[in-house]
């Protein structure tokens, strides 16, 4: 059987267990993205796999982050540098100072 194209898979189907609110993190197991609406329980919706994401950071995140540098998530939807226990995100854009707020991150699988 040969392969039958199905769509671009910049975004993915995702039917969320509890409703889920736009912006949010969806972490499974190694496939991370992001909801770019709110989506109600029980209902067929999906998440973007691909794009540019501006992520909240921890504010006691005192990590300096440069463009191109691997990012990860962890499960609770932390942005953070290290790789242990969490799943990767993608590559940071834009340089993050300490101070900043958000990370600037490309999503990668």
């Amino acid at each position: 059987m040969q392969a039958q194209y199905i769509h671009d898979g910049k975004q993915i189907d995702f039917t969320p267990d509890v409703d889920v609110p736009v912006g949010s993190l969806v972490i499974q197991g190694d496939l991370v993205g992001i909801t770019k609406r709110d989506l109600k329980a029980d209902t067929l919706g999906s998440i973007a796999v691909e794009g540019v994401f501006d992520m909240p950071k921890d504010s006691a995140d005192a990590e300096t982050y440069t463009a191109g540098q691997l990012i990860y998530a962890t499960t609770d939807g932390i942005v953070t540098a290290v790789p242990d226990g969490s799943v990767l995100l993608g590559k940071v854009i834009s340089d993050a100072a300490p101070t900043d707020n958000v990370i600037r991150v490309r999503l990668s699988q």
